[in-house]
């Protein structure tokens, strides 16, 4: 029986914006944190010293990373079981829940101690949650996309994701820039949280009218569903070893850009808050700009060379980025900030559907899910607490570049490691689905691109 529900172009606009929004959402609360974590340190973390209470509340931030390879491994294999329509629904209304009600928790000076033993439960439930988003989001979008126009397709969930931190930023930011410090120190921080009601509604809406994807269904319709992905998954090892370093630049130039890059402008550079919120919009807007084009880029000419190429040059933009902070201004730091958020864009254009097309449908959800958020937490979510820490042990704040760099290397080497034979995707049964692109009207150059994607 074939399922060919795709050949809708209606159907595949509504799964993309379907997915995209509540994916926006996502990380609209993920961004929403990191760029409060000084305020809402010294509202639950209380301490005679501010940095200890900035480190505190990052390692807030990093323990809801350390949940996200748990939820992985409950959502992962659930949406390769039961689908990804039904996954992607639950996820949304635990990140938008739990976001709402951090923007309503009571500080340290109204119940004392309870106060960040609870911003750390709510963090753990926001971790666990997009856990389990990733894998069956890249998952869903790819099997409607189809082989030849993952790239694209996949890399404007990175684009979503930019935005929302970007939206994030741009609220939580702007509100500091309009109220001043004392006023978001005051309660001002809760707003934002707060706005993540009323959006979460909105996109579960959507959601709630997507229906799953074609190759999904197709599997349904053979009898072909796993019954233990999780147990396949690790009988798989190479894919998942792969995955992880690779991921691993990712995490990593995606935190530095988007949430770290912020902190260290403002609380190191001494830069206004003025500027830091202009370099951080810009530098991200950038990189959303140039994703789509490296997706569209590796569809036709491959992504092991490109990703290599440019996690050499992303590697090497890092360090220059913390060499020259110690006597940076603003008109110094932008160049290089520009560098590394460019080249962020471009080798994450294309993560996505490499992961994608390591794993084969009836286990995709699942192994993303497992070698995704592990480096996630490792490499990204830490990479604020971690920096952060090298610099006041060290009173360098040219210190983070060892740990960046380090996993620039890490990746450079999985990518070496990477073979033709390694790209498994492409199954017998996608031949019976329609995979024309999800955008495919505004995407000409891809018309007519082979499936083989790793030349």
């Amino acid at each position: 029986m074939n399922i060919d529900r795709s050949d809708k172009p209606q159907l595949r606009k509504r799964a993309f914006i379907g997915a995209t929004t509540g994916h926006l959402i996502e990380w609209y609360d993920y961004g929403v944190y990191g760029f409060l974590a000084a305020y809402i340190g010294r509202d639950f973390f209380v301490s005679d010293n501010p940095m200890t209470s900035l480190i505190s509340s990052f390692a807030a931030f990093a323990l809801s990373f350390f949940m996200r390879p748990l939820g992985g491994l409950f959502f992962g294999p659930l949406a390769d079981k039961v689908g990804r329509r039904k996954t992607l629904i639950t996820v949304l209304a635990l990140m938008a829940g739990s976001t709402f009600v951090l923007g309503v928790l009571p500080t340290y000076a109204s119940i004392g101690i309870a106060a960040p033993i609870l911003l750390v439960l709510i963090r753990c439930v926001q971790g666990f949650s997009a856990g389990g988003e990733i894998g069956t989001i890249t998952s869903f979008i790819a099997e409607y996309a189809g082989p030849g126009r993952r790239g694209f397709s996949t890399s404007w969930l990175m684009v979503t994701a930019v935005l929302g931190l970007v939206l994030g930023g741009f609220v939580a930011n702007g509100m500091s820039y309009l109220l001043g410090s004392e006023a978001m120190q005051s309660g001002g921080w809760r707003v934002p949280f707060l706005l993540a009601g009323p959006m979460g509604l909105v996109s579960m809406y959507i959601r709630l009218k997507l229906e799953d994807s074609p190759e999904f269904l197709a599997l349904v319709s053979e009898g072909n569903i796993s019954k233990a992905p999780l147990r396949e998954v690790m009988q798989n090892k190479r894919p998942i070893v792969l995955v992880f370093f690779i991921i691993t630049l990712h995490s990593s130039i995606f935190y530095l850009v988007l949430t770290f890059a912020s902190t260290y402008m403002s609380r190191l550079l001494k830069f206004d808050i003025g500027t830091t919120l202009l370099y951080v919009l810009v530098s991200s807007v950038a990189a959303a700009i140039v994703m789509p084009f490296g997706g569209m880029f590796t569809d036709r000419y491959g992504r092991k060379p490109f990703l290599l190429v440019i996690g050499v040059l992303a590697t090497l933009a890092m360090y220059w980025l913390f060499k020259v902070a110690p006597h940076a201004t603003p008109s110094t730091f932008i160049l290089p900030l520009m560098c590394v958020a460019i080249l962020f864009g471009l080798y994450a254009s294309s993560t996505y559907a490499t992961m994608s097309e390591l794993l084969p449908t009836r286990l995709r959800s699942t192994g993303i899910a497992v070698a995704y958020n592990v480096p996630v937490a490792v490499f990204g979510g830490s990479a604020p607490l971690i920096s952060t820490w090298l610099i006041d042990r060290t009173g360098d704040i040219t210190s983070p570049w060892y740990f960046y760099v380090a996993t620039g290397i890490a990746s450079i080497i999985a990518l070496l490691a990477l073979k033709q034979s390694d790209f498994v995707a492409t199954e017998s049964h996608e031949a019976h689905t329609d995979t024309r692109p999800i955008a495919s009207a505004s995407t000409p150059i891809s018309e007519g691109f082979s499936s083989d994607l790793t030349r």
